[in-house]
């Protein structure tokens, strides 16, 4: 029975995918900028309702311009930020050429990096800077990869530099999924190395309701620091967010 349930919210997370692709298509371009964050965050809502994910959000998103840092668990982490409160992110560059997912996630303003290469890093923080300065709401996961959710993993410091150059605060904000029952930490949306996003998913859908905790801290300036410091502040602060 499991199985069958969990093939009927597949079924149904496909019809929201083509949902969204369409409104992206169709629809954004006549919407203004905050039209389209909110119908981004909407969607979001509609995506996790559908696989068996609640948000319970904790704090409160600061109002741009700012940076906001997380931790890192899951390609769920985007659904949940974005349902919590919309903000751009800064993804991989492999995410664009996805089919289907590459639009919905160029829909809801992200922007994309070349992993390991240090001039596109560089391209990406005078871009990001650029967009602080407009008074906009980036987020980036400076662990670089996925975690367990439980440990908080060294932050890298490249993209913190965007808020030194804008002179803009930094938000801490801690991600956990728990079982919506037991309310005891789930691990069924991790993403592992060896996970395809199809395995990841079917392992969610077949998990029982979860809890998707979005928990915001107090915002940070630079105060003087430079970022591989920050960095480390941050990571301190994330990790408190999570206990």
């Amino acid at each position: 029975m499991r199985s069958l349930h969990a093939i009927a919210k597949f079924l149904r997370v496909i019809a929201q995918v083509l949902r969204g692709y369409w409104m992206v298509r169709t629809a954004f371009p006549k919407l203004s900028d905050e039209q389209q964050a909110r119908a981004v965050e909407v969607w979001a809502r509609g995506m996790l309702a559908i696989i068996g994910i609640e948000v319970r959000v904790k704090g409160h998103p600061a109002q741009g311009p700012v940076l906001m840092a997380a931790n890192h668990i899951s390609w769920l982490d985007i659904l949940v930020m974005h349902a919590a409160c919309h903000c751009r992110f800064v993804a991989k560059s492999e995410i664009r050429s996805w089919p289907l997912v590459g639009v919905l996630t160029t829909g809801g303003g992200s922007l994309y990096i070349e992993r390991g290469s240090r001039n596109d890093a560089m391209r990406v923080v005078h871009q990001m800077a650029s967009a602080l300065c407009e008074g906009q709401v980036l987020a980036v996961f400076p662990e670089g990869v996925t975690g367990d959710g439980i440990t908080v993993l060294p932050f890298h410091a490249n993209l913190l530099q965007a808020a030194i150059s804008a002179e803009v605060p930094i938000q801490p904000v801690a991600l956990q999924f728990m079982d919506a029952h037991t309310q005891e930490r789930s691990l069924a949306p991790c993403y592992h190395d060896h996970d395809t996003l199809i395995s990841s998913l079917w392992r969610t859908l077949c998990a029982p309701p979860l809890l998707a905790q979005v928990r915001y801290g107090d915002k940070q300036n630079a105060d003087g620091r430079n970022r591989r410091e920050w960095a480390q502040s941050l990571q301190t602060s994330v990790a408190d967010l999570c206990k």
